[in-house]
């Protein structure tokens, strides 16, 4: 049983929660579920569950129209070598698509953009071979580690994105990049992650793109 308009929490490991399916629900109109496979940024980190990446694109769909299962597959400290190694076993049958929300960690580890494009291959790979419709966030590299490696592992996720025909949301924190005074509204304390208000932020510029990705694997379904 599914819950239709819920999400399944971060404390998620491995296997999944059962959930409510409204009984007058027709068949065909069973709400797709998605795996949010992420770092700190998807799990919520210094958040209430309500407050996190997860939960708050879980009520913005809802009221968005597109109603989804969301699996919260957020690892603080994650890196996309961990998410490589995790995606076989958190795809499991009833993921009909997959967020992929990865690179941070590696930024701040100076993991060579090399290590991290093969990483994020393997995701791919697995979700091609599983049939799961993917969106991939992309996370720009700074450029205190020069010219090159920015453009090497900014160049990761388009180039990903068109080799496996997958969807493209080219900057995690996207939704706060018109804003002003980002740090002192937007994020906690630690100037990495955001607070409530700039999950918000965050959330109302991505979900449009996994509203789409809910259609493509509804389509995909009939």
């Amino acid at each position: 049983m599914r819950n239709t308009f819920g999400y399944i929490g971060a404390g998620w490991r491995g296997k999944v929660v059962a959930g409510f399916l409204f009984l007058a629900c027709p068949a065909w109109a069973e709400p797709v579920t998605v795996l949010a496979l992420g770092d700190s940024l998807t799990q919520g980190y210094g958040l209430v569950e309500a407050e996190g990446f997860v939960p708050q694109l879980s009520a913005w769909l809802e009221a968005a129209g597109s109603p989804a299962i969301l699996i919260n597959g957020g690892v603080s400290g994650q890196t996309t070598a961990g998410g490589a190694a995790q995606v076989a076993w958190s795809l499991t049958p009833e993921v009909d698509a997959m967020i992929v929300a990865l690179g941070g960690n590696d930024l701040l580890r100076g993991i060579a953009p090399e290590v991290a494009r093969g990483n994020l291959e393997r995701i791919m790979q697995e979700a091609r071979a599983q049939g799961v419709e993917v969106l991939l966030v992309g996370l720009p590299a700074p450029s205190n580690y020069g010219a090159a490696y920015k453009a090497e592992f900014d160049a990761i996720y388009p180039d990903l994105v068109a080799e496996y025909s997958a969807a493209l949301a080219p900057d995690f924190f996207i939704g706060l990049a018109e804003e002003e005074d980002v740090r002192a509204r937007f994020f906690q304390p630690d100037g990495i992650h955001p607070n409530a208000e700039g999950v918000a932020q965050i959330v109302e510029a991505l979900g449009p793109a996994v509203a789409d990705l809910i259609a493509t694997a509804q389509a995909e379904e009939q």
